[in-house]
C-alpha cells in the first residue's frame, strides 16, 4: 500500500517533471527519478506501487496545478468572453513555462498507461469550458467544447516548439468568439 502524501512523494513528483522534461515519459525509469530526487529506490515504493501509479500521480499533479491557476486568475469573471479568451491565454503561458509539459501534454497521450487519464482530464476541461461557450451563443456547447480543447492542445504544440506564444492562440480565439 502507498503511503499518502507527504515531502517524499512531493520530492518524487517534482523530480519526474524534470526528468520527464529531459528524456521524455518512455524513458523515464524509477531509477532516473529517485536519482533526481536524491533518495533512495525503496522510497519510490513507499510512495507509488509502480511506475504506472506513479505516472498517473504525475498527470494528476501537473494537470491539477495548471488548472487550479488558470481558475485562481478567472475567479469572480462571469462566464462569457473575458473568461473564455482569459482561460485560454492562462492554460497556454502557463503550459509554456511548466516543467514537464512536454512530456505530460505530447506523450501522455501515446503511453497506454496514461490513456484515460488523459481521457478524463480532457473531458473535465471540456465542462469546465461549456458555461463560457453557452454564454457566447454556441448551441450545443458539447461538439465546441471539444473542439476548443483539441485546438488548444495543438496550440501548445506549436508554442513548445517555438518557444513562445504564437499567433495560432488569437487565431483560435476569433473563431471561438466570433
Amino acid at each position: 500500500m502507498a503511503r499518502p502524501a507527504g515531502p517524499g512523494r512531493e520530492a518524487l513528483l517534482r523530480a519526474g517533471l524534470e526528468v520527464g522534461d529531459a528524456r521524455g515519459l518512455s524513458r523515464m525509469s524509477v531509477n532516473a527519478v529517485v536519482d533526481a530526487a536524491g533518495m533512495a529506490k525503496g522510497s519510490f515504493y513507499q510512495h507509488f506501487e509502480d511506475r504506472r501509479d506513479y505516472l498517473v500521480a504525475l498527470h494528476r499533479r501537473y494537470h491539477g496545478g495548471l488548472e487550479e491557476r488558470v481558475l485562481a486568475d478567472l475567479e469572480g469573471l462571469a462566464a462569457g468572453r473575458e473568461r473564455l479568451v482569459g482561460g485560454v491565454h492562462g492554460y497556454l503561458d502557463a503550459a509554456l513555462a511548466t516543467t514537464g509539459t512536454r512530456a505530460l501534454l505530447v506523450q501522455a497521450r501515446t503511453d497506454p498507461d496514461l490513456f484515460e487519464e488523459t481521457r478524463t482530464r480532457n473531458a473535465r476541461t471540456r465542462a469546465l469550458v461549456q458555461p463560457e461557450l453557452v454564454a457566447l451563443g454556441w448551441d450545443p456547447p458539447e461538439p465546441m467544447a471539444h473542439l476548443l480543447v483539441a485546438m488548444v492542445f495543438d496550440i501548445t504544440l506549436e508554442e513548445l516548439v517555438v518557444g513562445r506564444r504564437d499567433d495560432l492562440r488569437e487565431a483560435l480565439l476569433r473563431l471561438m468568439v466570433r
